[in-house]
């Protein structure tokens, strides 16, 4: 669980960073969970936008994908969401979340 100051200094990190994946009208299957578990154990961090034509809205896509990945859901702002999952070893991230 992140505390309010470490979610604030992801939020401010992934500020910068373009969205990765973009979920449209196909269902969150066992591909796009594998996707994106295997992109956030490349890059801790990642942001992703949902389409218009998709059936969930970033929130309901956040809480599928965070549970079924186990990351943190850092932030939610209108179609887009930021995805946290820290690595065993030498995270970059390490700096921020241990203040």
């Amino acid at each position: 669980m992140l505390t309010s100051k470490q979610r604030a200094a992801l939020r401010s990190a992934a500020n910068t960073i373009d969205p990765v994946f973009q979920l449209g009208k196909g269902e969150i299957d066992e591909s796009v969970v594998t996707a994106v578990a295997d992109c956030l154990a490349a890059r801790e961090l990642i942001k992703l936008t949902v389409l218009e034509t998709s059936p969930y809205t970033a929130r309901e896509a956040a809480d599928v994908l965070s549970g079924a990945t186990g990351a943190e859901c850092v932030q939610v702002i209108g179609r887009r969401f930021v995805l946290f999952l820290k690595k065993k070893k030498e995270s970059a991230f390490a700096a921020l979340l241990a203040k």
